[in-house]
């Protein structure tokens, strides 16, 4: 799963990373959790490639209300392409959500001799070397509420894409985002191609080499808290 992120490059990083012709401004930000608005890498009808603010959280065009959204941070990648909740989005509304890295939580044991103990979930964050962002594989949605008025503004949304951890990550968790290689950038953006089976091929993520990870403060388990203290290692873990 995803659940929180990091976004602490400028809208310029994504200009020149990206070549778009055009970015919303945002801040930098580091917990970003569901619900927020994120900054989203996609392209026009028009074959534009642009960066726009959307929800995360994904609400297809057909539902009713915007409810659903936050059911819809994830879509895990096993057959995503035959859900009604994505299947559309797969073939024709494909993006990429940069991150400065990710957060995800590890189960810890807790000590012997203390089975009734609370559960403990150790925070670690996730990001790539060498590398301003990683470009998470998404979908996105534009949806109005049944019955408005063609004038009617479009909620935009999306969701990242999830898949199997692998083994640099899997014994913090067992799912991970998956990640657009650079060189396949510019074929899961493009509109024109809507061969749900051609995407496998360019999902298939960076190398462990190519990413990183260390333990942090569990202060990033509350949403509200922000900064970049959030993604230090700590030293007796690290």
């Amino acid at each position: 799963m995803c659940g929180r992120y990091v976004v602490a490059y400028d809208p310029d990083t994504l200009v020149s990373g990206f070549s778009l012709t055009r970015v919303q401004p945002f801040p930098k930000r580091w917990n970003v959790a569901p619900q927020a608005m994120v900054p989203v890498v996609y392209e026009t009808r028009d074959g534009e490639r642009v960066g726009e603010l959307m929800r995360w959280g994904l609400v297809p065009h057909w539902a009713k209300d915007e409810s659903i959204g936050p059911k819809l941070n994830n879509a895990r990648v096993e057959g995503m392409a035959e859900k009604p909740s994505f299947r559309q989005a797969v073939r024709r509304r494909r993006c990429l959500l940069p991150a400065s890295g990710y957060y995800e939580w590890q189960p810890i044991a807790p000590p012997d001799g203390q089975k009734s103990a609370k559960p403990v979930k150790q925070p670690w964050y996730i990001s790539p070397r060498n590398a301003p962002f990683f470009a998470m594989a998404g979908l996105f949605e534009a949806w109005r509420a049944p019955g408005s008025d063609e004038s009617a503004p479009w909620l935009l949304t999306c969701c990242v894409i999830t898949t199997n951890a692998s083994p640099l990550v899997a014994h913090i968790h067992d799912r991970m985002p998956v990640m657009i290689a650079p060189e396949h950038w510019a074929a899961w953006l493009a509109r024109a191609n809507q061969d749900a089976a051609a995407m496998p091929p360019l999902m298939q993520g960076l190398p462990d080499s190519a990413v990183q990870a260390w333990p942090v403060s569990r202060a990033v388990s509350r949403s509200s808290n922000e900064g970049e203290a959030l993604i230090e290692a700590l030293p007796q873990l690290a």
